[in-house]
């Protein structure tokens, strides 16, 4: 059994700065990558950004220059620093780890339950 625990998210104004965090727990072998995720109502899932094991970083477009990911390896966290906020930032964000739970098993992606981030102008 895997799980991801978030940090709450929170209302802030816009220009303002929030930082969320995620823990991993349970069974887990090897971390493949570790992620952000945002949904608002009726819209898909879009990543925000995504730390891969070994130093890769990736974000969307709308963030870069705005929020920086960040991991503990060793405590299996993963920190999203979100900096100049946006109203168009404001959504349901999830922690996302590609992880192996066993030596055997295939890398699958296990999800947070999500929070809330709002931005007001």
């Amino acid at each position: 059994q895997v799980q991801l625990v978030e940090s709450a998210g929170g209302l802030v104004q816009a220009g303002g700065s929030l930082r969320l965090s995620c823990a991993a727990s349970g069974s887990i072998f090897s971390i493949t990558a570790m992620g952000w995720y945002r949904q608002t109502p009726g819209n898909q899932r879009e990543l925000v950004a995504v730390s891969v094991t070994g130093g890769a970083t990736n974000y969307a477009d709308s963030v870069k220059g705005r929020f920086s990911i960040s991991r503990d390896n060793a405590k299996k966290t993963v920190t999203l620093q979100m900096n100049n906020l946006k109203p168009d930032d404001t959504a349901v964000y999830y922690c996302n780890a590609n992880l192996k739970s066993h030596w055997y098993s295939t890398p699958s992606d296990y999800w947070g339950q999500g929070t809330q981030v709002t931005v007001s102008s």
